[in-house]
């Protein structure tokens, strides 16, 4: 009953992945492909964290 208002913690993960990959694609069509590896590594890294979170 007391969890019926807690906010789920992978929500906010999978909303900051999104992010990081709509950021990826824009440096990429950009021509910006070092930043754009840089992005994909913290996305990467982010969804390890969603994946642990889930377990």
């Amino acid at each position: 009953m007391f969890g019926l208002f807690k906010k789920d913690p992978t929500k906010a993960l999978e909303k900051k992945h999104a992010k990081l990959l709509e950021e990826a694609m824009q440096l990429q069509r950009g021509g910006d492909i070092k930043n754009y590896a840089l992005k994909m590594e913290e996305a990467a890294a982010v969804e390890k964290e969603i994946e642990e979170a889930k377990k």
